[in-house]
């Protein structure tokens, strides 16, 4: 027998690591060398045994590989921390360890009560990476179902699963044939299941079931600590969300503290609406407009624009009827309300946005406003009642004491040695309701003070005293300003100025008579002085009971004719005789100021001869005419 026929040679093929094929090689040249029966029998023993150490030596080897794999599965899971690649990994590691064509996993669904298809390595099917499989069906669902591992070596021909045709379709769409799928169990659950298979009929060994679970194992693990990290971030997250809103509830809360502090300070020091806005923009940003009842604006802090009254309106109603601040658009709404009185409106526009403490803290400014209105409204009733009394008392007679009125009028800061004047307000400035009389008393009032004078009711009139000497412009500006706040035209009636507490009441006649005197020229609505009315004036204010019907009967009487022939002919007659009474009766000067012929005077001086009488020149009869040429001209002049 030669060497290469002998038991050694198996060994060299050991050592070589040859394929199972070749360990027929010395048999095949034993025969052909015609060896004895025994030797051929000793060399099939040798091939055996060498066969079984080869079959020994690759388990090994394969063991080794599989243990090595599942370690570097578990390094790579260790590091991940994302649900998704621990997923990927564990799919990709499966069919790598067990050289699958295909691997995937599914995940139970404990809403649905099914198991569905997450995850999938080595697939080109969407339909069967979209699979659903309800449990107890087709291999994956009885996995699933029973937290047992199961085999086929060609899933489409076995009878032992329930087939359904979604999930035969999608396992023939993926082509796939034989199938191994193991649970992912964690403690007594299973989560899901891992698969290998592969596209052509094959069974899977005993030690391909024990890999693939021991890697189910694992993936079990590292899917349970992917999700405990998950629930740990997000709960890491929810508490860094509710740490940073209690830090901005405590921020809101010292905001709302703070502004409260302040705010009160404002209060008992007597700071005013302006104060109040500026806190609150101090505090929450942005800009403020304070409004009184009517619209108008109290204070502004920064760049806001009035909204239009009607937003405003709508705005303070649903502010007063949710009792808090209200949105509209950009802007916050805070009504100012005492009891049921609205008093006006905090209007915000903020920087950013507003949490439940900042709108406290608009709604704080808006009652603080209210307390500060109230307080001056108080203030103000007191003030003009005391200034009212002393007012009252200047311009009674008798006059009582001088020097105890100089007293309490340097204690308003009033000084009565220097120039007022006297202003009367018609009736036609107070309606019949003591609501709009106190309305219009109040108005005075605070116009008075801020010029540093007084105002009172008198006898059904509101009587002003103001510092100045132009009697004619003040009575004009009352009479303007105080239309504006009635809606109607006012009278006034001025006189001054007047110096001294013993000068005020004659003051305060003369212009009570200077209003009766605009009432009886028509000119109802106007304001004037008994200067400007001339002798006139003052004789019209001293006629009792005749007033506006007297004028007309007399202008009728007297120039009447001339008058209405002018209307008629669109002639000059009235402007003539005034121009010659001016001129002292003179012809001549007469036509030069009228920019006429002296021949025309004659003729229109007939003419009013013709109309009047010719007596008409007589000093008794002229003195009749220039009145009411003076009265006519009054009734019909322009103020």
């Amino acid at each position: 027998m030669s060497v290469m026929s002998s038991p050694v040679e198996f060994l060299e093929l050991l050592a070589r690591e040859a394929a199972a094929v070749e360990f027929e090689g010395p048999l095949v040249a034993a025969r052909a060398a015609g060896l004895p029966a025994d030797r051929i029998a000793e060399l099939e023993r040798a091939k055996t045994v060498a066969l079984r150490v080869r079959a020994l030596l690759e388990r090994r080897r394969r063991r080794e590989s599989e243990l090595s794999g599942l370690y570097d599965t578990v390094s790579d899971l260790a590091g991940l921390r994302d649900l998704d690649d621990v997923l990927r990994a564990i799919v990709h590691r499966a069919r790598h360890l067990l050289g699958a064509d295909v691997a995937y996993m599914t995940l139970n669904d404990a809403e649905r009560g099914d198991t569905y298809m997450r995850v999938t390595d080595g697939s080109v099917s969407a339909r069967f990476q979209q699979l659903r499989l309800p449990m107890g069906a087709g291999l994956g669902g009885l996995v699933a179902q029973s937290g047992a591992p199961y085999v086929t070596a060609n899933y489409p021909q076995d009878e032992r699963f329930h087939h359904t045709r979604e999930i035969d379709a999608g396992v023939g769409e993926e082509g796939l044939v034989a199938i191994l799928g193991v649970p992912l169990r964690l403690g007594s659950t299973s989560i899901g299941v891992l698969y290998a298979a592969n596209r052509s009929a094959r069974p899977f060994a005993r030690e391909e079931v024990a890999l693939l679970l021991s890697l189910a194992a694992h993936a079990a693990v590292a899917i349970d600590t992917a999700r405990l990290l998950a629930e740990t971030q997000a709960a890491l997250a929810e508490l860094s969300a509710a740490n940073t809103t209690i830090r901005a509830h405590s921020s809101s809360v010292e905001r709302a503290a703070a502004a409260h502090d302040r705010m009160t300070a404002l209060v008992l020091r007597g700071g005013g609406v302006e104060d109040v806005t500026a806190a609150v923009t101090d505090v929450l940003g942005g800009s403020l407009l304070a409004l009184d009842a009517e619209g108008r604006r109290l204070a502004r802090v920064g760049e806001i624009d009035e909204p239009d009254r009607t937003d405003i309106v709508e705005a303070v109603a649903a502010s007063r009827t949710e009792g808090r601040s209200v949105r509209r658009g950009a802007l916050w709404y805070a009504a100012v309300v005492a009891g049921a009185e609205n008093l006006g409106a905090l209007v915000l526009h903020p920087e950013d946005e507003l949490a439940d403490a900042d709108q406290r803290i608009l709604e704080r400014a808006a009652l603080v406003t209210a307390l500060l209105l109230l307080f001056r409204r108080t203030v103000a009733e007191a003030e003009g009642r005391v200034r009212g009394e002393l007012l009252d008392d200047l311009i009674a007679r008798p006059l009582r004491d001088t020097d105890a009125l100089r007293s309490r009028a340097r204690r308003l800061g009033v000084d009565l040695d220097a120039p007022h004047v006297l202003v009367a307000v018609g009736e036609d400035a107070i309606a019949a309701t003591g609501s709009a009389r106190q309305r219009v008393l109040s108005w005075a009032t605070t116009y008075a003070s801020a010029r540093g004078g007084l105002a009172a009711a008198r006898d059904g009139r509101v009587a002003l005293m103001l510092p100045g000497q132009d009697a004619g412009g003040s009575a004009r500006a009352v009479s303007r300003d105080l239309a504006r706040i009635t809606g109607r035209p006012v009278t006034a009636g001025a006189s001054g100025p007047s110096t001294g507490p013993a000068s005020l009441a004659t003051a305060f006649r003369e212009a009570d008579r200077c209003l009766t005197a605009l009432g009886a020229l028509g000119r109802a609505g106007q304001g004037a002085s008994t200067v400007e009315l001339g002798f006139v004036g003052l004789l019209l204010g001293t006629v009792d009971g005749g007033g506006d019907a007297d004028v007309r009967r007399f202008l009728t009487s007297t120039l009447g004719p001339v008058i209405e022939y002018d209307a008629r002919r669109g002639t000059a007659l009235v402007r003539t005789l005034e121009a010659y009474f001016g001129v002292g009766g003179s012809l001549a000067r007469a036509a030069e100021q009228l920019h006429v012929h002296v021949n025309t005077v004659t003729q229109r001086l007939e003419r009013v001869g013709q109309l009047l009488g010719a007596d008409w020149q007589r000093p008794e009869r002229a003195l009749e005419v220039q009145l009411a040429l003076r009265l006519h001209r009054l009734r019909t002049a322009e103020v």
